[in-house]
């Protein structure tokens, strides 16, 4: 028979995509054609999705502006994010603020409509991390209170929601909230200052010089915490620029005063109150020795400086680890439009992110690997789908550029059943693809029952075989074009498999096993076999 097996793997995720309703489920006591979804009724309820997905998507060189994100695109990326590290969701920020002024300045752009709207998603998803482990911070410092009295309210837009946006409008909005989140945190490191200088009793010194080193470097820290929230600074990386140390020639008791102010200056916004503690001490303990023993007091204040430098990389940790929670959060609570499948819950995962967030604990090594292992999973199911929707839409597209009949089914056991008629081969043969476990395959099929077949009937499914050939390097060309990545392996260029055309139970992987043999040599199927494997139970596949 005529076969071929590929794995289709997703290259990139074409914008356009969403979620379609799952066809009805198979009724045994209903006529063959219960269970289907034609592709090519344009009354029916996926029919305009496939047509956006094979009319949009396969010729997406056109202008990615005009494109709207769809509902299954939207969350594939943000889950694709969810997985990346916070350098890697900046560059993407900065490559779609690039795109950006590209498109104001009408240049010319080499990236395809995908990379752009990839770029864009992924810093919407950067956007909504930040601002959710802003207000998170920013309620759990209101539960705590301070010295400086409650924190400023963050004034900040609601979260950004690619989904149904043109690239444009994703892009302006993406702007604005960044602006917004930008000043929200400028507000809210200025407080957290505020508030440490308050619990480490740092203002208390009435000696102006300190008083004055104090808020220049306060100043300096507040201006190189915001520049280092860019998402160019982010995407680099850069290392922080602290105040140069003096010589030791140059360390007396007034200096040492000025110094120790410097450091304590630079403490980030978010630091722990208990390393800045440590740092404070050390200054306190520099400044009583500088009259009568320099030498220690150098050395007290390297070790603030040391307490300085170790505190504020776990500042920068703790925003890390906070801003990834709230991304892994986001994408794990999701769920999918009404009408869609649903995707499994994750509520073990769900509750220790929400924990970590109202609270500000971090996640132990265990946790984060069963928070990584939820986010696999869910992400590997929405690829599943969105892998069963792209090959719909190819063979849709097939249709539509061919003729015939297309159809769809979701029997059990396997992730989607394609059935295509091209014009002329009714009413007798049809190709058939079925996605089982990744894997898809497709075969020749002839309408009837295993038996011995009459010589014209074999001579027309060889030549029905010969077509499908054909069709496999179509099927290849399309299914790249909507961002799979699909290479057909050929099996048996000869024969067809009997069937029933809209049959949900059909097996393919059985039938060809059966009708090959070991050796892989085509083989007659006795007319007592079984004409399906219903799948089911422990032997599901």
């Amino acid at each position: 028979m005529s076969s071929g097996l590929g794995i289709p793997t997703i290259q990139t995720v074409a914008p356009a995509v969403h979620f379609a309703p799952p066809p009805p489920p198979l009724d045994p006591q209903a006529l063959p054609h219960t269970g289907m979804l034609h592709l090519h009724d344009a009354a029916g309820q996926a029919s305009a999705h496939l047509a956006d997905a094979a009319g949009h998507t396969v010729h997406q060189a056109a202008d990615a502006a005009l494109q709207v994100l769809g509902s299954l695109s939207g969350v594939l990326l943000a889950g694709r994010a969810a997985l990346l590290g916070t350098r890697l969701l900046a560059a993407a920020a900065v490559r779609a603020a690039e795109e950006q002024r590209c498109l104001e300045r009408q240049q010319r752009l080499a990236a395809t409509a995908a990379e752009q709207w990839e770029a864009a998603a992924f810093a919407a998803v950067r956007v909504n991390a930040r601002r959710r482990a802003l207000l998170s911070r920013v309620a759990r410092a209101a539960a705590h209170g301070g010295p400086p009295g409650p924190p400023p309210p963050p004034d900040v837009p609601p979260p950004l929601t690619p989904v149904g946006e043109r690239l444009g409008e994703l892009r302006r909005d993406m702007a604005r909230a960044e602006e917004a989140l930008r000043r929200a945190e400028d507000r809210q490191a200025a407080w957290e200052q505020q508030r440490l200088a308050a619990l480490l009793r740092l203002d208390e010194e009435r000696d102006d010089d300190w008083q004055r080193a104090l808020r220049e470097s306060r100043q300096r820290t507040l201006g190189r915490f915001s520049a280092e929230r860019t998402a160019d600074a982010e995407a680099r990386q850069l290392p922080r620029q602290t105040t140069p140390r003096r010589g030791p020639a140059a360390l007396g008791p007034e200096e040492v005063r000025r110094t120790g102010a410097e450091i304590l200056g630079e403490l980030d916004p978010y630091a722990d109150t208990k390393a800045g503690e440590l740092a404070a001490g050390a200054v306190r303990d520099a400044v009583r020795r500088a009259a009568d023993d320099p030498r220690r007091a150098r050395i007290h204040l390297t070790e603030a400086r040391k307490f300085v430098r170790d505190a504020n990389k776990q500042a920068q940790r703790t925003r890390e680890a906070q801003e990834k929670a709230a991304l892994h959060y986001d994408f794990l609570v999701y769920e999918t439009p009404q009408g869609a499948e649903d995707l499994a819950p994750a509520p073990d995962a769900v509750a220790l992110l929400r924990r970590t967030l109202e609270e500000g604990t971090a996640l132990t090594p265990a946790e984060q690997e069963l928070v990584r292992r939820r986010v696999e999973e869910r992400l590997h199911a929405l690829e599943a789908m969105y892998v069963r929707e792209q090959c719909a839409g190819a063979v849709a597209e097939l249709a539509r550029r061919f003729g015939g009949r297309a159809g769809a089914g979701r029997p059990e056991g396997q992730e989607i059943r394609l059935d295509w008629t091209p014009d002329g081969w009714e009413p007798g043969h049809w190709l058939r693809a079925t996605l089982v476990d990744g894997r898809l395959r497709v075969a020749t099929m002839y309408r009837g029952t295993p038996g011995e077949r009459t010589p014209e009937q074999r001579a027309l499914d060889d030549a029905r075989c010969a077509e499908a050939q054909e069709r496999f390097a179509e099927f290849e060309e399309i299914s790249g074009a909507l961002g799979l990545d699909l290479e057909f392996k050929v099996e048996r260029t000869e024969g067809a498999l009997p069937g029933v055309l809209g049959e949900d139970a059909w097996v393919l992987d059985e039938l060809i096993e059966e009708a090959c043999g070991a050796a892989g040599t085509p083989r007659d199927v006795p007319r007592d076999a079984p004409r399906h494997r219903t799948v089911d139970g422990d032997g599901r596949r």
